[in-house]
């Protein structure tokens, strides 16, 4: 859920910021006072177009953050931010977006810097905004195949999930075909290639982690200097006349004679006279390392050539050795292919025509699939709009299946069918344009698909325009609803809606010092009656008004406590 949205010189808004609660949120208020600025302030916080327009008169940039909870882990938003890269802590999310008065935009995920493209990803996993006039997903018939799918994703899941394995060695077998087949010019150009890149690889006749070994050697060869002087200077304070052992030689002696005469000592004499015969063992490999050091000029020269080599084959086949040498047994491999490609191309063609036949019985196995979800998402949809008082509406799911739809997702093309009057032929749901209509029409659909799209919040820009009376009532129960399993935020001009609220908001504006600014507060009881009022009445506000309002009131709690039993 949007728990915390702060909005800093946005349009007519100088600084903001909002809690919201669960449950259902309305924000009602007088025309113009900034209701829908708050939601195009949350548009654009999830990745929406911005414009300097935006940037409140004589500042530099706008600023929009806002905080989501998710309720569970499991969320699919944390899945998708992690695949970008972007870490989430105690299941919360900070957006933040500035745009400066040239029009820029700078975004943030949890203190990221990311694109607009990024921003718009995982904004569409936490806000859903609705408006009436708006081509929003459900109107999007690119997207109606995906929201059939989430309807029914426990059955539909799992034979998507062996239909795209298939499809995606289809698609490589194709890929394959289609490299073979190409022209015969195209083809030399390639073997000529391979054949170079293959001889060049061969003729350095690499080995593995030679590199390292030669590198070793190198640094031993360009050191060859501190190391001899280091092992002189060791070998002298050892074997020198009066230096390290003919002292200790001497500690040695003393101690056997103590020993001699007091048996206590004679552990640290021989502590002593093997420190003696270890050290002079080491004074013996000191002289033969000094007797096989040599330095040896054209030998450092070799490694360095052959480390710019090896380095050469690097920046062409591979970032090490064995990247070099797997690359050269695959174009060894595709080598073979090309020089013996008509036998390859039979082969294919066999794979090809096997696969495609497994292909077909996978996508036949989801178009069964979807033709049954079909039928039980029509009559869930038909049930919401006879709660809408549109019973006489008919709504289909058309599904186009065959050969040529094949694609990652099956071989169906879907799309929303309806009709809203009877005797008027079903036409696609991006046609359906009546105002009142399409806010029944979309909020039906949204009351399905929100149950399956696991959207955090859910925002409802004045979809209850155009509708009155026995149709209100139903909307604002409706709207309610989905707020059972979604944080909902509306924006309405029906008192009905603003009863059913959890939480209502008032936004006013206010002239300070020549400028307007936009001010939120949060009503309670007395505040919803005089709103409500204001709502069923106008300017006016009379003691028959505020007793529709409360009884507008009692009715909503009423429905409340149904729902919950």
């Amino acid at each position: 859920m949007l728990s915390e949205l702060s909005i800093k010189n946005f349009a007519i808004i100088e600084t903001l910021s909002i809690s919201f609660e669960k449950g259902l949120t309305v924000l009602t208020g007088e025309t113009g006072a900034g209701k829908s600025i708050i939601i195009d302030a949350i548009h654009l916080l999830v990745g929406g177009r911005g414009s300097s327009d935006f940037v409140r008169h004589g500042e530099n940039r706008a600023e929009i953050e806002g905080l989501f909870l998710l309720e569970k882990s499991t969320h699919p938003v944390i899945s998708k931010a992690q695949e970008l890269g972007i870490d989430i802590e105690d299941e919360m999310i900070v957006l933040r977006r500035e745009i400066t008065k040239s029009g820029k935009s700078v975004c943030r995920i949890n203190g990221k810097l990311v694109t607009i493209s990024i921003l718009r990803e995982i904004g569409a996993r936490l806000v859903d905004i609705h408006g009436q006039h708006e081509h929003q997903e459900l109107m999007d018939e690119s997207k109606h195949l995906s929201l059939l799918d989430q309807f029914g994703h426990k059955k539909i899941s799992a034979a998507l999930l062996e239909y795209r394995r298939v499809y995606d060695e289809y698609q490589q077998a194709l890929r394959k075909l289609k490299s073979l087949t190409e022209n015969e010019q195209q083809t030399a150009q390639r073997v000529d290639l391979y054949q170079f890149q293959l001889n060049e690889i061969e003729q350095a006749q690499l080995q593995l982690d030679e590199d390292e070994a030669l590198l070793e050697e190198k640094k031993r060869l360009s050191n060859f200097e501190r190391i001899y002087e280091a092992i002189q200077a060791s070998y002298s304070a050892l074997k020198d006349e009066q230096k390290g052992l003919d002292w200790i030689g001497l500690v040695m002696g003393q101690l056997e004679d103590a020993a001699g005469l007091n048996s206590e000592y004679k552990e640290l004499a021989e502590s002593v006279s093997n420190s003696y015969y270890m050290l002079e063992e080491a004074a013996s490999s000191l002289r033969g390392e000094l007797e096989l050091l040599e330095f040896d000029p054209e030998r450092l020269n070799e490694i360095e050539n052959r480390l710019n080599e090896i380095n050469g084959l690097k920046r062409k086949y591979g970032q090490s050795i064995a990247g070099i040498l797997e690359y050269g047994a695959k174009i060894e491999e595709e080598l073979e292919t090309l020089l013996n490609k008509e036998s390859h191309i039979d082969q294919l063609k066999k794979v090809l025509i096997s696969l495609k036949k497994d292909l077909m019985i996978e996508g036949q196995e989801l178009t069964t699939l979807r033709t049954r979800l079909a039928d039980k998402l029509t009559n869930s949809i038909h049930r919401e709009l006879k709660e809408l008082y549109m019973q006489k509406t008919v709504f289909e799911v058309h599904i186009n299946s065959g050969e040529s739809h094949i694609s990652s997702t099956g071989m169906d093309q879907v799309e929303f069918y309806i009709s809203t009057n009877p005797g008027e032929p079903l036409k696609p749901l991006s046609k359906i344009a009546s105002g009142g209509e399409l806010s029944r029409i979309m909020l039906a659909l949204k009351s399905i698909f929100s149950k399956h799209q696991e959207i955090t919040s859910i925002i409802f820009d004045e979809v209850d325009t155009g509708v009155s009376g026995r149709v209100a009532q139903a909307i604002a129960e409706k709207i309610y609803k989905v707020s059972i399993g979604s944080q909902v935020l509306c924006i309405s001009h029906l008192p009905q809606v603003a009863a059913m609220s959890d939480t209502h908001l008032y936004i006013e504006k206010e002239i300070l010092e020549g400028r307007t600014r936009t001010r939120v507060k949060k009503l309670n009881d007395d505040g919803k009656i005089k709103e409500i009022g204001r709502m069923i009445s106008g300017v006016e506000i009379t003691d028959i008004t505020k007793e529709h309002a409360k009884e507008l009131l009692v009715t909503a709690q009423e429905m409340k406590v149904h729902e919950s039993l």
